[in-house]
């Protein structure tokens, strides 16, 4: 086993993966969503309470889309990016924490401080990502970056666990009841975010642009944007890779974001699908590590390319279906290739773009990764409004596979030990 791109270093880098999963998972998944729903909005429309996440979403979304490129510009010419990912940390930290304050009924305030923590948790991913190149060499991108997400997935589980842990014995814990268990659940992921963010200030140093942006620094910032964006043609193999990467982690994402509703719909219970939760968390960790490995020796496409399988198969076998034993199985084997993919296209995407410019670059990535989470969900809302059949939720997803991995095969990629 080849691990000689490990060091202090690098896993002070993967560690803000292990820092921001909290929120991915407690946050995003489980614990917003559920208190919206019975605390913040109890006893309004079901209907209604659903809009209100998906607009907030909708909105932070497109707030990332906008100047996830812009300041990523911005923080390469000054050398930024550090502190850029610790505003914006802090900024979704402490906004995540003052959920824990909100009190019931009060669904609007706790929207206004979910979109600034979505903000935070989004846009510090940009400069998180770019700081991959600074911490080890090209051919160990895939090792690394698949390191962060399999330590996301162990992180974010082991602190998933422990707040449905508080939520069902809360005198356990020292506290009254359920309420107070979610308000501290979600202090405790700020708190968590913060703690693990500190070994990446102190032992990650990043390189200096040579391009240099003075007093001016926003009016550079567009007009090196703009230069960007008018030579993009000059980079066709990053623009292939980022259109099959736009398709193909669409329908990742959009299996992510559905698989609890498609789960409810097939009449499975909570309990049960929060335990498939965690153990496709817990099955991501030691499986991501090994793709990472692999990658080293085959490179990331073939990697990227056997994940893609995994998934059009699940989408075959998401229309057959009936058993929750089944479902579990298959959130499992997702959950071994789930992380890889999305490891090994950002260490693919590394070893493309421009050393220079990491910032700006890996914004234009993050944005095509948010412009994705449109594109699944809304195949899968026109295919639900026209058939009360939720199997077809998965299969429809399916040429957003075919059709990224057709695009992946003209991606030209560099040498694994180059």
């Amino acid at each position: 086993m080849n691990t000689k791109g490990l060091n202090r270093k690098t896993i002070a880098w993967a560690l803000y993966d292990w820092a921001n999963s909290a929120f991915a998972l407690s946050v995003l998944a489980v614990l917003f969503p559920l208190v919206l729903r019975n605390y913040w909005s109890s006893g309004d429309d079901a209907a209604a309470v659903t809009a209100r996440l998906a607009w907030i979403t909708f909105a932070a979304s497109i707030v990332v889309c906008v100047t996830a490129p812009l300041f990523g510009t911005i923080a390469d010419a000054g050398g930024y990016r550090k502190r850029f990912l610790f505003f914006l940390a802090l900024l979704g930290a402490v906004s995540t924490a003052a959920l824990g304050v909100v009190g019931a009924g009060n669904w609007q305030l706790a929207l206004g401080v979910y979109l600034f923590a979505s903000i935070g948790y989004y846009s510090s991913t940009v400069f998180y990502d770019s700081l991959l190149i600074d911490v080890t060499e090209p051919r160990y991108y895939s090792l690394v970056s698949t390191l962060g997400f399999s330590l996301g997935y162990l992180g974010g589980a082991v602190l998933l666990a422990v707040h449905l842990w508080m939520v069902k014995s809360p005198q356990t814990f020292g506290l009254e009841n359920t309420a107070e268990a979610f308000s501290l659940a979600f202090v405790s992921v700020g708190a968590w975010w913060i703690v693990f963010l500190v070994p990446l200030l102190f032992f990650v140093s990043e390189r200096h642009s040579a391009i240099e942006v003075s007093s001016g620094a926003v009016r550079a910032a567009y007009r090196e944007l703009k230069a960007t964006l008018r030579e993009i043609r000059k980079y066709r193999n990053l623009t292939i890779f980022l259109s099959a990467y736009w398709l193909y982690v669409g329908g990742v994402f959009t299996i992510i974001a559905m698989a609890v509703d498609y789960g409810k719909r097939l009449g499975f219970a909570d309990q049960d699908l929060v335990f498939a939760l965690l153990i496709t968390n817990f099955a991501g960790f030691p499986a991501t590590i090994l793709y990472g490995l692999a990658a080293q020796r085959f490179g990331p496409k073939k990697g990227i390319y056997f994940a893609l399988a995994v998934y059009i198969g699940a989408c075959m076998w998401g229309v057959v279906m009936n058993t929750f034993e089944e479902f579990l199985v298959m959130a499992i084997i997702i959950g071994c290739v789930q992380g890889g993919v999305q490891g090994l296209s950002r260490s693919l995407y590394a070893s493309l773009i421009p050393p220079e410019q990491p910032g700006e670059f890996f914004g234009f990535y993050n944005m095509t990764t948010k412009f994705a989470h449109v594109l699944g969900p809304a195949m899968v809302a026109v295919t639900a409004m026209l058939s009360d059949e939720p199997k077809w939720v998965l299969l429809v997803l399916m040429p957003l596979f075919l059709c990224g991995a057709f695009l992946l095969a003209l991606v030209r990629e560099r040498p694994v030990n180059a």
